[in-house]
Formats: C-alpha cells, sequence, structure tokens
C-alpha cells in the first residue's frame, strides 16, 4: 500500500472473482504520460456498473509495453480511485521469471492488491518452467496470484495439469483463460472441483455466456472498459440460470466484438472507449490510434448498440 493511503476494504476475494473484472485501459497523453484524469474516470466508470475488480497491466492494459514509472502510475492512480471498493490487480506479464519478480515487488510497493501472472515466453518453456516461475513470484513477494492463460501471446499455454499442481497454493486464487480453447477451459473448471475456492475466469468474450453456464466464476472482458453494465447483466441472467437472457446478451456482445476487426484491435477498443469519453485512444507505441475511418466503422457498431459516440 503506498505510503499515506488510508482506504478501507469493502471487498472479498470470493465475491470479487465471482463477478466482473474488467481488464482495464491504461488512458495515455498525446506525449505518452498516463492521463491520471482519464484514468480515474475509467475507474470510476468501470465501478459504477457495478464490475467487482479491477485488473490493471494486462493485454488491454499494454503491460508489458509500458516504462516502470509508467506501470507505477497506473497501479497507483487505479488504487486511489478505487478508494477500497473494488481489488485491484497488477499484471506483471514479463518474458522471464526476473524481470516479472522485480516488477512483482514494485508492483506491491504501490499498493496492488494481487498479481497476475501468466506464462514467460520469447523461448518455448514446458510445464515445470511455468510452475517454478509462478513459484518464484509468490516468493518474491506476500501477495496473492491469479494465473493468466494467454497463449496468443505468450505462444505457451498454461496446461490444467500445470494449473492443477498450482491451485495447492491457497494463495494461487484462480486463473483468467483468455486461449477461446474450451477443452481448456473445462479442464480448468475441472481443478476449481478439487479445490473450491479457486476461481475460474472467461476472458474471451466470445465464450462468455457458455463459459457462465457451464460453472465458470466470473468475467474479465476488455469492452466491459466502456459497457460494464452489459458484462454485469450477462452475469447476473447466467447466476439464475436465465439461457435465453444469456443468450441475447451474448448475441449483443458478439456483435460489439466486431469493433475489434477495425484496424488492431488494440486502438480499436482505445477508440471505443474515446468516443465514449474515457481517454484520447492514444495506444502506446509503436501503435498508432484508429485512423478516422477506422473510428466512423467503430461508433456505427457502438451507435446500434444503444451507445452516443462522440468522433
Amino acid at each position: 500500500m503506498p505510503p499515506g493511503d488510508t482506504k478501507t476494504r469493502t471487498w472479498t476475494w470470493s465475491r470479487a472473482l465471482g463477478g466482473v473484472v474488467p481488464p482495464m485501459i491504461s488512458p495515455l497523453s498525446l506525449t505518452g504520460e498516463v492521463d491520471a484524469s482519464a484514468l480515474t474516470a475509467t475507474v470510476g466508470h468501470i465501478l459504477d456498473g457495478e464490475c467487482s475488480g479491477l485488473f490493471v497491466l494486462g493485454g488491454c492494459g499494454e503491460g508489458a509495453w509500458l516504462t516502470r514509472e509508467q506501470r507505477s502510475a497506473v497501479i497507483r492512480g487505479a488504487a486511489r480511485a478505487a478508494g477500497g471498493r473494488a481489488p485491484v490487480l497488477a499484471g506483471v506479464m514479463m518474458a522471464a521469471t526476473g524481470p516479472a519478480a522485480e516488477a512483482a515487488r514494485r508492483a506491491a510497493d504501490d499498493g496492488v492488491d494481487a498479481l497476475v501472472v501468466g506464462s514467460p515466453y520469447y523461448f518455448s518453456v514446458d510445464a515445470g518452467s511455468q510452475q517454478r516461475h509462478v513459484e518464484a513470484i509468490l516468493a518474491a513477494v506476500s501477495l496473492p496470484v491469479l494465473l493468466y492463460n494467454i497463449p496468443q501471446a505468450t505462444h505457451n499455454p498454461l496446461r490444467p495439469e500445470t494449473v492443477a499442481h498450482l491451485a495447492q497454493d491457497r494463495r494461487v486464487l484462480g486463473i483468467k483463460d483468455s486461449a477461446g480453447d474450451f477443452e481448456a477451459f473445462q479442464g480448468f473448471l475441472a481443478v476449481k472441483k478439487r479445490h473450491p475456492d479457486f476461481r475460474v475466469l472467461q476472458g474471451n468474450e466470445h465464450l462468455a455466456a457458455a463459459s457462465l453456464l457451464l460453472g465458470g466464476d466470473g468475467l474479465v472482458p476488455g469492452m466491459a472498459n466502456f459497457a460494464p453494465a452489459l458484462f454485469v447483466s450477462l452475469h447476473r441472467a447466467a447466476a439464475v440460470g436465465d439461457a435465453a437472457a444469456c443468450a441475447r446478451l451474448q448475441e449483443q456482445i458478439t456483435d460489439l466484438c466486431a469493433l475489434h476487426t477495425h484496424g488492431h484491435w488494440l486502438p480499436a477498443l482505445k477508440a471505443a472507449c474515446a468516443m465514449l469519453g474515457l481517454g484520447n485512444g492514444t495506444p502506446s507505441p509503436p501503435l498508432l490510434p484508429a485512423s478516422a475511418a477506422e473510428r466512423q466503422a467503430i461508433a456505427a457498431i457502438l451507435t446500434r448498440h444503444g451507445f452516443h459516440p462522440t468522433l
């Protein structure tokens, strides 16, 4: 917890990871600094939409591309804006154990409530290397950890068998799975059967409804940055077994996902947020903001779903 931070927690891990935990964007100024006012506004929008947590410095938060100073600014700003209403989880998705452990210690000093840890990458690694990587992060800090399976970025998937070994440590809270591999997701649900406190969250928006109805605990959807209430509604419908409502909401979510096809998905997401008053759409270099034509296409998608974008 940063010096002088006197926030009072009003949440529990059971509730937080049994809801919607958006992977928050990192709003940047045109010159690359973290935009503190836009970050505060984004946190407020997400939590006012009744999401149960904040995941900063993940893929949507460009964590692997930000400088140490930018990362600290994001964590401190999010923790300050959350004010204890919901936990702040920070990604330490570095390519190797040493840099990840260093980032974990800094994040702990900056006031996060938990870390999000995936597989090492760049080089191929086996299950034993992945397990040692997570264990080293747990040894580096006293914070709990949420695992993160995102092989499209790491190229090294976390297998259910590896996750089962790690789940024996009670500081391993659960897993966010963004692989889009439903067979693997079911394997993570099987781990939950043996460890009831282990939480399984779906990060692939196309599989959101099916994952919840099958027994997933929560969602980590990028579009909840600007549409938190939509995903909270889906989570609530699934909780009462309303399959028809889930199907209707999933159809809306799937159509909204089309905005990611207009240019690179990350500038497209940040453009959608910007058009709804959250940041200015600037991504980390070397990416460029969405073009005028891309913004127009994204705005059309938002408009047909009842949003009111400003180009």
